[in-house]
């Protein structure tokens, strides 16, 4: 390690702590990187690993401890797909609370500033479309996937007191929908499970009637996003939105990426998922105020890159 900003990532050998792990890394900052791969994938950590500033630490976050010093931290530590947060659903609200608490406390001995990932699911199945940081959202606290949406809430209130009572340098991201190279082909997630159906011709299935509504994120705005608000004043705290404003419905998502690969899918419908929200798009003037925020990756493009990657992986 040199003697440059040491910043810590948890959760940094999955989808988007691996994109954010290498461009802190192409940035020339020192990297320790915790994961305990329960979701994510031993190919991000290999290729991190060519890098002479970056280490690698294979832990729960929950039981990790280092005396490394530690300027920055971002926490990313928990699984993001239903398929894996409702597997088991406890660790994964052991993950959210427990392991906030655990970087929280590294923050305040290392007096380092802290950036929880967040996520648009504290607004549950929102009852205002966009949804702004003032809306408090409308969670089931007792559904299938409260484990996330709960948890990642208490965590936001973790960060805030923490923040009140030992005045600690927070900021809370909340992340919209993303998508890109590097998602795990088994994770459940809509752009992921359409491509990998529509690159084997297979149906492509959705939940429901197909209206639901999603506003997707590429993966290298989202983590351009990230350091911006990492990087802002110690006034800002959040929480700040950060996705893509573009709605788009399910059933016309999986008409673009049959075009976009040249399947030869047909659609089909299954019964509707349990507390699935009928729209998620976030209202992003707070955004565009505090880091002047625009996504730069269209839709159509940011598909193409990620059916690509998709396509070379697993069918080359």
């Amino acid at each position: 390690m040199n003697n440059q900003t040491n910043i810590l990532v948890t959760g940094g050998a999955g989808f988007l702590g691996f994109h954010l792990c290498k461009k802190l890394l192409n940035n020339n900052y020192n990297v320790i990187c915790v994961d305990n791969f329960y979701s994510s994938d031993r190919d991000n950590i290999k290729d991190l690993l060519n890098y002479n500033n970056f280490i690698f630490i294979e832990e729960d976050i929950c039981n990790f401890k280092t005396e490394i010093k530690i300027d920055q931290i971002y926490n990313l530590a928990c699984p993001a797909s239903p398929v894996h947060y409702q597997s088991d659903p406890v660790k994964t609200i052991k993950t959210n609370v427990m392991g906030a608490i655990k970087v929280l406390e590294l923050a305040k001995k290392n007096n380092a500033k802290i950036l929880q990932a967040s996520t648009s699911e504290v607004y549950g199945d929102p009852k205002i479309n966009p949804q702004n940081e003032q809306y408090w959202g409308n969670v089931n606290p007792i559904g299938i996937r409260s484990c996330y949406d709960e948890g990642k809430r208490c965590a936001e209130t973790l960060f805030f007191d923490y923040h009140r009572q030992f005045n600690i340098n927070i900021k809370i991201c909340r992340i919209f929908n993303t998508y890109g190279p590097r998602m795990h082909q088994n994770d459940g997630r809509v752009v992921s499970n359409f491509i990998m159906q529509a690159l084997k011709n297979e149906p492509i299935t959705i939940y429901g009637n197909g209206k639901q509504t999603r506003s997707f994120c590429y993966v290298d705005d989202l983590i351009k996003g990230l350091i911006d608000v990492m990087n802002t004043g110690n006034k800002f705290l959040g929480p700040i939105n950060i996705g893509n404003s573009h709605e788009i419905s399910i059933i016309d998502l999986a008409t673009k990426i049959i075009t976009i690969t040249k399947s030869n899918s047909k659609i089909k419908f299954l019964k509707a998922l349990s507390d699935d929200p009928i729209q998620r798009r976030p209202e992003l003037s707070l955004a565009k105020k505090t880091i002047n925020w625009s996504c730069l990756i269209y839709l159509a493009d940011g598909l193409e890159k990620t059916s690509s990657y998709f396509k070379t992986k697993y069918f080359s």
